[in-house]
């Protein structure tokens, strides 16, 4: 019973914070200047990403790297495989070709540095360190080329105050953190139960759990109209899953590879590179691309489940 209400209240919790991280986030771009984009990219991302944050440093200081990775992979893949591809089933997203050209390659070309980081058999503090110099890299030239090109986009629903509109991204955060780790512990406990083994947990059920804030703010933002923090959200998310997660852990905590597959990173890199065609057809995700990322994370995930069970 104390596992279901975990669950039910922490995905209650997640919806009111995202509510409040979508509303305040688009009022600071407009007072700011800044592109919606960018703050889809980085507040809403980082914000919504903070439940990975606090779950893979707490796996990899009690020893469990396995949580650890999982977590960061399985919601990479979950952020495009499930999250982007509901959201665009909901409402078609339309995608700037700053999209294109620049932040979504950026991904990709994370994805692969992180896949060549692992090969020596995990993430040192120096890796740590490499990728969260990388972090700070990409955040500067996002915030300069942001204010080089303008805000494109305009925002209709926004608080007046500026005090308040900085004051619902804070609580936003807090709630998307509060219940990200309430339906996150809930999930553990019932996977736990059932007999599933640590990695698959990170893969999936932690994975899923610690991507609601995405999914719930996405899902928020296109029925906003607002599609550039919907999909700066999804990849900023993944982006900072890998250069700041990971990085942060890692230079806290060296992080071991044990028990992560080839085809769990090989998923990762391929969603993020199929979305590259999407959105460059058009500009636009549209149901029939979110349609086939969810058929390809339902095949994923059933793999995973015929193999726990196997």
């Amino acid at each position: 019973m104390l596992i279901l209400l975990s669950i039910i209240g922490g995905f209650l919790i997640l919806t009111l914070g995202a509510e409040a991280l979508v509303r305040g986030a688009s009022a600071i771009a407009l007072r700011l200047g800044i592109a919606p984009l960018v703050i889809g990219l980085t507040i809403v991302a980082f914000g919504t990403s903070a439940p990975e944050l606090a779950v893979s440093l707490k796996s990899a200081l009690a020893g469990k790297s396995g949580i650890a990775l999982g977590n960061v992979i399985g919601s990479n893949i979950a952020n495009i495989g499930l999250i982007l591809a509901i959201t665009a089933l909901i409402r078609p997203i339309q995608v700037q070709s700053q999209m294109v050209r620049r932040d979504i390659p950026i991904m990709i070309v994370a994805s692969l540095l992180f896949w060549g980081l692992l090969l020596d058999g995990g993430l040192s503090f120096w890796d740590g360190a490499l990728l969260t110099t990388l972090l700070v890299g990409y955040l500067g030239f996002s915030y300069i080329s942001s204010r080089n090109e303008g805000n494109s986009e305009e925002i209709d629903e926004r608080p007046q105050s500026p005090l308040l509109s900085v004051v619902l991204i804070i609580l936003g955060i807090t709630m998307l953190v509060t219940g990200g780790i309430l339906f996150v512990d809930g999930a553990v406990e019932l996977a736990k139960t059932l007999g599933i083994s640590e990695v698959i947990i990170g893969l999936t059920i932690v994975a899923i759990g610690t991507s609601m804030p995405e999914l719930v703010t996405s899902v928020v933002a296109a029925r906003k109209g607002e599609s550039d923090i919907a999909i700066g959200n999804i990849v900023g998310s993944n982006l900072f899953n890998i250069l700041g997660i990971l990085g942060i852990t890692a230079l806290i905590h060296p992080i071991a590879a044990g028990g992560v597959q080839s085809l769990d990173l090989m998923v990762m890199l391929l969603l993020a590179i199929l979305i590259l065609p999407f959105a460059w057809s058009g500009f636009r995700i549209g149901r029939r691309e979110g349609g086939i990322l969810l058929a390809g994370y339902i095949s994923y995930i059933g793999y995973l489940v015929a193999q726990a069970t196997a």
